[in-house]
């Protein structure tokens, strides 16, 4: 007699018997031998329904979904219970959902009256809401808030660059009308490198002038910007042999979707200074989206999923600058400088 025969032969005898005790103890067992026996894992699931421990069923069927899902493929015999366990999830999570934010409406918390983060973490429970973390693509630095906007009030030195804001934008008109040539694609290929997967590469429909460039002034940029300059002189820019600062006009084109992707480093945070935007323009950061507003800093922090688009029917220019996270302090800016100085000092060789 196999395994398989003695747990379910347990569990039909346990069933004309009515005892439930016994069911759930043959149910255990043949779990216990074989983690990935769905079979049992749904009949443990149903058993719970009719002792009516809709936690415990759910916790059984959300099993079931992820032991067939790692399958691949499972049995024509289980799909019918793989369906009611999705029915079944549905239906408690939802009810579930209108339990919670009924009990805190009547203790008076809604989305009007909780914390931002309290909110936040409300719509994650609820389902309404992804989880978006750090995720940098060439290196991370531990133990940083995972915060993907920041609020410009937090910096003193904000008030004094976007005060330049006409400045800025006239020098930018300049170099349009009179060197028009500045502006280039922004994804460009390397000639010793494999070309990024990316849609806009070569492409002017996401263009750049670049301000500061692997950690030098553009060539003649201290005489077509030299207020832009100043400006991004008043913020802590990381100083890096090579690498920085970084700093451009970047424009986006009518109709331009930049798709959603992670910076390289989670030890900087971007700044985009609006100079020129029309309607329909937008910046998404981790869960959150945000329109450009003229003259007002968007700081944030680009090792979160982040993409941007222009729906307008104009271009939209940015004044675009990265600068050190406030939480990285002096010690470890030093000790962070080195470290990338010595990444790159490899990949030059």
């Amino acid at each position: 007699m196999t395994q398989q025969t003695t747990w379910l032969d347990q569990l039909r005898d346990a069933q004309r018997r009515g005892d439930t005790a016994a069911e759930g103890a043959a149910l255990t067992t043949a779990i216990r031998i074989d983690r990935g026996n769905i079979a049992a894992i749904l009949a443990m699931a149903e058993l719970q329904r009719r002792l009516q421990d809709d936690r415990a069923a759910a916790t059984f069927y959300r099993l079931a979904l992820g032991t067939a899902a790692n399958a691949g493929s499972v049995p024509m015999s289980l799909r019918a219970g793989l369906d009611r366990a999705e029915q079944f999830l549905t239906t408690s999570e939802r009810a579930f959902t209108d339990h919670l934010f009924g009990q805190l409406h009547d203790a008076g918390i809604d989305a009007r009256t909780a914390t931002p983060r309290v909110a936040e973490a409300l719509r994650i429970l609820a389902g309404d809401q992804q989880i978006y973390l750090q995720q940098p693509s060439m290196f991370y630095f531990p133990g940083l808030a995972q915060r993907p906007f920041f609020d410009r009030a937090d910096f003193e030195w904000v008030p004094a660059l976007e005060a330049a804001t006409d400045t800025i934008r006239n020098e930018l008109r300049a170099l349009i009308d009179n060197a028009s040539d500045r502006f280039g694609p922004y994804v460009t290929a390397s000639p010793d490198r494999p070309p990024p997967n990316n849609p806009l590469l070569d492409k002017p429909d996401w263009g750049a002038a670049w301000l500061w460039k692997d950690g030098a002034v553009a060539d003649g940029m201290e005489l077509l910007c030299p207020g832009t300059l100043a400006a991004l002189a008043l913020a802590p820019q990381p100083i890096i042999p090579g690498r920085a600062p970084l700093a451009l006009f970047s424009r986006l084109t009518p109709g331009t979707h930049i798709q959603p992707h992670y910076g390289m480093l989670n030890t900087r945070l971007i700044c985009h200074l609006p100079l020129i935007v029309p309607d329909e323009c937008a910046l998404r950061v981790g869960p959150e989206t945000r329109n450009w507003r003229e003259g007002e800093l968007l700081i944030f922090d680009d090792s979160f999923e982040h993409e941007a688009w222009n729906r307008g029917n104009a271009d939209r220019t940015i004044l675009l600058f990265e600068i050190w996270r406030p939480d990285i302090d002096s010690s470890e800016r030093e000790q962070l400088t080195r470290i990338f100085s010595a990444i790159d000092n490899y990949s030059e060789q």
